[in-house]
C-alpha cells in the first residue's frame, strides 16, 4: 500500500511538472511540411560517375599544364570573415547546395591558420598584417611587428618594428597599386596596405588623443593613407569614410560632418598635390560622379562614397541606392580599369568588408548576399584579366561562428527552420550563430526559449539564434579557405600559415623579397 502511494505521488508531481513546463515553452505550431522533390538525374549511378569522370579529367589536365608565367598582375580579393560555412550557405541562396560560386571553380584550394601572435581568434588588424606583409602580429595593431603591443604609444613610431606591404612590393617593381572596399578606407582590413599603428582604431587623430596618445608622434590612419611613402602612392582608392578626412567642423556632400579635430582636409590636399605634380587625378562621392570619370585618362582615383562604411550590397538593391552608390562589383571593374593601363602590371586589393560586419550583427542574411557580390565581383575580375598574366586569389581574414544545422532538406530556403522542432517542442534555425545579439532574439528572461514559428525569417535585418548574448558576435578560429587561378595557381594548395599568402603572390609576380632570383640562390 505504501509503494501504490509513494507511486501515485510521483506521478502527480510528474504530471504537475510537465503541466507547469508547459505553460512557461507552450509546444510551437509550426509544423515541418518539407518534401524535398529529387532531381531525376541524380538518381542514377551513371550521373554521379560522369561528374567524378569530368572533375578527374580537368585534375589529370591541370596536373600537365601547369601555368608557370611571371604574374604581371596580381589581384587578392578579401571576404571579411567569410568562414567555410558562410561561403556553403551562399551556395543555398544562390539556388542549391550543388551551386559553386565564381571562385571555387578555381582549379587549386588551400587553407591557411589565422591566429595573432598573442590571441588563438584574431581580428582584421593581425590577419591584414599577415595576408599583406607576411608577418604575424599581435591583435588589434596594424602593419608592425609583434615588438609593438596595442596602444603602445612609442614602439609603434619606431620604423624598425614597420612591415612591408605587397603594394610596396609591387610599387618598388614599378607596378601600379590600389584598392577597393566596402569599409572605410581607414578600416581594419585595407589599412594593411599603407598604415604602420599600434592600434587599428586610430583612424583619425582625434581617436590617437582620445586613447591617450600624441598624433604628432603617432600619425593617424587616414594622414598615412594621404602622406605616407605607400599611401600616397596608391592609384586607386574606393570605398567609405569621407569623415576620417575632414574636419568636425565640414560637412561632406551629403551633409554629415567629419571627426578629424586638426582642422585638415585631407580630401582637398591629395587633390592639391596631385594637380601640382600635373597628374590626372579625380576625386568622387557617387555612383554618378564614379562613371563621369574617363577612366582611359585618369591617373590617379580617389572615391569616397559614404560617410562611414559603405551599405550592405542587399540594402543597395532593397532601397533602390544602385544608381547612387556604386556595388563592389562597380568600383572593382572601375580599379582595373584605371590600374590596368599600368605597363607593368599591377596589384589590386578587393576587401568584401560587409560580410564581416554583418555577421557580428548575427544577420546571416546580408552577410550571404554580400557573398554572392563577391563573387560577381571575382568573376567580373576574372573575364576582364587572362589567367596567362593575372593571378588571382581569393580568401578571408578570419572566421565567424555560423553554423548550419537541423538537417535540412536540400530545396528549403537557407534563412527558414530546421525541418523538425527540438527537444523543448520549439522550432529553430538552419543558421545560427554561438554567441552575439541574435540572443534577445532567441530567448526571454520570463519564458526561456523563444517560438520562432510566427517570426519573418525572411527579413534581412532579423538577428539569428545565438546561445551566448553578446553586444556583438565574436570571430571564430578556425582556418579558412584560399582559391587561386593564374600563373602559381598550383602553390596554393595544402595548409599553411596566413603569412604564406603574400609570399607566394610576391613570388608569382617576381617582386619584393621573394623574387625567383632569391628563391633560387
Amino acid at each position: 500500500m505504501r509503494n501504490f502511494i509513494l507511486f501515485c505521488v510521483l506521478l502527480t508531481i510528474q504530471i504537475l511538472t510537465k503541466c507547469s513546463a508547459d505553460e512557461v515553452h507552450p509546444r510551437a505550431s509550426y509544423k515541418p511540411t518539407y518534401n524535398f522533390t529529387p532531381i531525376a538525374e541524380e538518381m542514377s549511378t551513371e550521373f554521379w560517375m560522369n561528374k567524378a569522370q569530368n572533375i578527374l579529367s580537368e585534375k589529370l589536365a591541370q596536373t600537365v599544364q601547369r601555368n608557370l608565367n611571371e604574374a604581371k598582375n596580381i589581384i587578392l580579393f578579401l571576404g571579411g570573415g567569410m568562414s567555410m560555412q558562410t561561403f556553403t550557405a551562399a551556395r543555398s541562396l544562390m539556388g542549391d547546395s550543388s551551386k559553386q560560386i565564381s571562385f571555387e571553380k578555381f582549379p587549386y584550394i588551400g587553407l591557411t591558420k589565422t591566429y595573432a601572435i598573442n590571441q588563438r581568434v584574431p581580428d582584421a588588424g593581425s590577419t591584414t598584417t599577415a595576408y599583406l606583409s607576411g608577418v604575424k602580429s599581435n591583435y588589434g595593431t596594424i602593419g608592425v611587428t609583434a615588438q609593438v603591443q596595442r596602444n603602445d604609444c612609442h614602439e609603434a613610431s619606431n620604423t624598425s618594428t614597420h612591415t612591408e606591404s605587397l603594394a610596396k612590393w609591387a610599387q618598388d617593381a614599378k607596378k601600379w597599386t590600389g584598392f577597393v572596399t566596402t569599409a572605410r578606407v581607414t578600416y581594419g582590413s585595407p589599412a594593411g596596405i599603407y598604415a604602420h599603428t599600434a592600434n587599428r582604431d586610430w583612424e583619425t587623430d582625434g581617436d590617437v588623443e582620445r586613447s591617450g596618445c600624441s598624433s604628432k608622434t603617432n600619425t593617424d590612419i587616414a594622414r598615412q593613407l594621404i602622406e605616407g611613402p605607400v599611401g600616397r602612392n596608391l592609384r586607386v582608392v574606393l570605398g567609405g569614410g569621407r569623415r576620417s578626412f575632414l574636419d568636425v567642423h565640414t560637412n561632406d556632400e551629403e551633409g554629415l560632418p567629419g571627426i578629424r579635430t586638426d582642422k585638415r582636409n585631407l580630401i582637398k590636399e591629395w587633390l592639391s598635390e596631385k594637380k601640382s605634380q600635373g597628374l590626372l587625378a579625380n576625386y568622387v562621392w557617387s555612383k554618378k560622379g564614379l562613371q563621369k570619370v574617363d577612366l582611359s585618362k585618369c591617373e590617379y582615383l580617389l572615391g569616397l562614397f559614404s560617410n562611414s562604411h559603405c551599405p550592405y550590397h542587399g540594402d543597395l538593391e532593397r532601397e533602390y541606392l544602385t544608381n547612387a552608390r556604386p556595388s563592389l562589383t562597380d568600383m572593382t571593374e572601375a580599379a582595373i580599369r584605371v590600374l590596368s593601363k599600368s605597363e607593368n602590371g599591377y596589384f589590386l586589393f578587393v576587401d568584401s568588408a560587409k560580410i564581416d560586419m554583418a555577421h557580428h550583427d548575427t544577420k546571416a542574411h546580408k552577410a550571404l548576399e554580400d557573398v554572392v557580390e563577391l563573387a560577381r565581383a571575382v568573376e567580373l575580375a576574372q573575364n576582364m584579366t587572362s589567367t596567362k598574366d593575372t593571378l588571382i586569389v581569393v580568401t578571408s581574414n578570419h572566421a565567424h561562428t555560423m553554423t548550419i544545422n537541423g538537417y535540412p532538406y536540400r530545396d528549403q530556403n537557407i534563412f527558414g527552420l530546421a525541418p523538425s522542432n527540438a527537444d523543448d517542442g520549439l522550432p529553430y534555425t538552419i543558421l545560427s550563430y554561438a554567441n552575439g545579439p541574435g540572443y534577445t532574439e532567441t530567448y526571454s528572461t520570463e519564458t526561456g526559449r523563444l517560438n520562432l514559428s510566427t517570426v519573418n525569417l525572411n527579413n534581412p535585418n532579423h538577428r539569428y539564434m545565438t546561445t551566448v548574448p553578446l553586444s556583438a558576435s565574436t570571430h571564430g578560429g578556425e582556418d579558412v579557405g584560399v582559391f587561386a587561378s593564374g600563373p602559381f595557381e598550383h602553390y596554393f594548395t595544402g595548409n599553411y600559415e596566413q603569412t604564406s599568402i603574400p609570399a607566394l603572390m610576391a613570388h608569382a609576380a617576381n617582386i619584393g623579397p621573394f623574387t625567383k632570383n632569391i628563391i633560387n640562390k
